[in-house]
């Protein structure tokens, strides 16, 4: 699912941002999808796998960092140099037709102003995996929410002019996104696929209802650190 053909000249501006830690297992998948781009900068959070060395091999670009997703997605993008920033999970793998969506959206002006993101989808054929993608997909579209699994495509000059991610430990992702705003935020007509692995741990509503609890949280301005302990707790 690499990149396809007429579109390859637009990726060259693009720099794919991928924070990581313990990713051995789905950086591969990643990694091979984003054939094309002008640049992929991998920000690895001290891994005892072997993130590190299969991202090497992909040839991208690894920068060291101290753990935490906000931490490590603002570093990537201060350290990346293409035009265009691209966030991106290490177990989210673009699908078909993403580098024609990313190319045609680039190669217009006005979208210097705005940004994109992907249709979410789950790894999984289960009937859960279809409703929590459309969940997903009724955010987005009443609420202009997009999870950070969606990827998240942004000129450089917008993000910077956002003060880009915080250095959070958790909803660094809505955070940014909100502060886009729904009118600026587009969703591209291909589908990036995420790992299912977290929803079959935790199970499907559990996983989607604590998802949804530090939503609100963040909502009511709970602290994100806070957020994090309950998260993870």
């Amino acid at each position: 699912m690499g990149a396809d053909c007429g579109s390859k000249a637009g990726l060259f501006d693009v720099s794919v941002v991928i924070p990581a830690l313990n990713a051995a297992r789905h950086l591969p998948a990643t990694l091979s999808a984003c054939d094309g781009v002008g640049e992929i900068v991998v920000v690895d959070g001290g891994s005892h796998d072997d993130t590190v060395t299969i991202a090497t091999r992909w040839g991208a670009r690894v920068i060291a960092s101290d753990p935490g997703r906000g931490i490590q997605l603002r570093r990537g993008a201060a350290a990346a140099q293409r035009e265009w920033l691209l966030f991106l999970h290490a177990d989210t793998v673009l699908g078909d037709g993403w580098s024609r969506a990313l190319s045609e959206f680039t190669a217009h002006q006005d979208n210097r102003l705005r940004a994109a993101t992907f249709q979410f989808g789950v790894d999984d054929l289960s009937a859960s995996a279809r409703r929590l993608e459309r969940m997903v997909a009724w955010r987005v579209r009443l609420l202009g929410l997009a999870y950070g699994d969606q990827g998240l495509l942004i000129h450089r000059a917008l993000y910077q002019s956002l003060g880009g991610y915080r250095a959070w430990p958790l909803m660094e992702d809505a955070d940014l996104i909100r502060r886009i705003g729904r009118q600026r935020l587009t969703v591209l007509p291909a589908i990036a696929r995420t790992s299912a692995e977290r929803w079959h741990q935790d199970g499907w509503w559990r996983r989607s209802l604590r998802n949804l609890g530090c939503l609100t949280l963040y909502f009511l301005g709970t602290p994100p650190h806070l957020i994090a302990k309950l998260y993870r707790g």
